[in-house]
């Protein structure tokens, strides 16, 4: 077993990184930045500050060459409206971080945890899901469905998601045919899917065999958030993302409750199901589009905030973070911009600048020390005290893992020795874990 540990790097604002390679575009270098915008307007910009690296230091932070813009951001007037916190927000302080291996998967993707269930069910793309007890070493794998899913390059088995009562799980997978299937399976007392019943709730044609998605999560209503790409290619070349009416470039919600004839229920709250929302027409499953390849989303637990991690095209990787309100939860009916933007800046001119997009928080430029983003999950564990609540994300190709400490207008690098970082995923007691694709699996630990 592995061990590395690496005293903190907190990084500049300045990180160099690199998003998606997969469409042959030329690579740029350029600087990260904590972008302060929710809307259209022109974008507001953090400007490059070094933090001391030394935990002790007592000199904190010292300006960057460049001095534009260091007065704090305004709020925009149009910023969406959040839901008052209840308790002032933790603050992020000076972590030191190190990652122990646990065990090694077959192309493992993701984790993901069934309520009352202490192990991890780690989700291995050709398609299987195994069962591991970190503790005891115990695994099994509980269900195998490789015979049904289409593995190789960004296809195979994408997600996980169990409901509140583990009783039933859902996975994300393409068929021999390259579409998205959305299944649910049965499960026993013992983690067991019953992979001779499975009960398809969804279907979604790709048109090429890139830019899938995969996430799942269970929101706190009990509904389902499917994260869909725009269909592949490069560009977006049928403008997908940017129509809502399209499933693709979305987050759909679904109840997965049948409803008389159909395998599921439209959720009386999303956003088209009474028609057009501001003049703009939906499919009634879409709950908000605009994404390029949602790779990786998280719901957190304690806010209810929805981050979603889209690879970039040729120029920005970015994070989205959102609140919910005290109607709804976090993300409906949100255009996050693709492929009238990248990141922030403008992209396809003919799809339409319609003045309602909800930008990024954070964007990185591609560059030397990436080429994917491989979000994403908050830290809420126990172990690691000054972590909590950062949104800590990796990269594919660099390995490098940050920490977003959105209230402190950080971006904090962790780590740097992953290899194919695949995802960063909440366990069962908020520690986090990075899967590899390249077959191990971390767990964080204090320095």
């Amino acid at each position: 077993m592995r061990m590395h540990t690496t005293p903190l790097l907190v990084a500049t604002l300045a990180i160099v990184l690199v998003a998606c390679a997969e469409d042959g575009n030329p690579v740029d270098d350029g600087s990260a930045v904590i972008v302060t915008t929710t809307t259209a307007a022109t974008p507001t910009t953090l400007a490059p500050t070094t933090v001391a690296t030394d935990p002790t230091a007592t000199t904190g932070v010292t300006s960057s060459p460049t001095p534009a813009s260091t007065a704090p951001p305004t709020q925009p007037a149009t910023a969406p409206p959040t839901a008052p916190p209840t308790t002032p927000a933790p603050v992020v302080g000076n972590p030191t971080v190190a990652a122990t291996e646990i065990g090694s998967f077959d192309a493992p993707v993701a984790v993901s945890v069934r309520p009352g269930d202490a192990a991890l069910y780690v989700v291995e793309q050709p398609g299987r899901i195994v069962r591991f007890d970190a503790t005891t070493g115990d695994r099994r794998t509980v269900v195998d469905i490789a015979d049904r899913v289409s593995f190789g390059g960004e296809q195979g088995l994408l997600g996980l998601a169990f409901t509140a009562d583990g009783a039933r799980a859902y996975v994300n997978y393409t068929d021999g045919g390259g579409d998205t299937n959305i299944v649910e399976f049965a499960v026993a007392a013992d983690g067991t899917f019953d992979a001779a019943a499975p009960r398809t709730l969804l279907q979604v044609d790709q048109p090429y065999a890139n830019h899938n998605g995969g996430d799942l999560h269970i929101g706190p209503d009990g509904t389902l958030y499917v994260a869909l790409g725009d269909g592949g290619s490069g560009g977006d070349p049928e403008r997908y993302a940017s129509d809502p009416s399209s499933l693709l470039g979305s987050l759909v919600r679904i109840d997965p409750t049948p409803s008389a004839d159909a395998p599921y229920t439209i959720p009386a709250d999303n956003p088209f199901v009474a028609g057009p929302l501001d003049g703009v027409a939906g499919a009634p499953e879409v709950w908000s589009w605009g994404l390029r390849n949602p790779w990786r989303i998280d719901i957190d637990p304690v806010t209810g905030d929805l981050w979603i991690a889209d690879v970039g095209q040729s120029r920005l990787e970015e994070v989205n973070r959102v609140s919910p309100t005290a109607e709804h939860p976090a993300g409906r009916g949100l255009d996050f911009g693709w492929s009238a933007f990248e990141g922030t800046d403008r992209f396809n001119n003919d799809v339409s600048d319609t003045g309602r997009t909800t930008f990024p928080v954070l964007t990185y430029e591609h560059g030397d020390d990436g080429c994917s983003i491989s979000g994403g999950a908050v830290y809420r564990g126990s172990a690691i005290a000054e972590l909590a609540p950062a949104y800590v994300y990796s990269d594919y190709c660099s390995g490098k893992l940050w920490a977003l400490d959105l209230t402190g207008q950080r971006n904090l690098t962790l780590l740097d020795q992953f290899d194919e970082a695949a995802s960063v995923d909440r366990g069962p007691d908020g520690e986090l874990y990075v899967i590899e694709r390249s077959g191990g699996i971390w767990r964080l630990i204090p320095g």
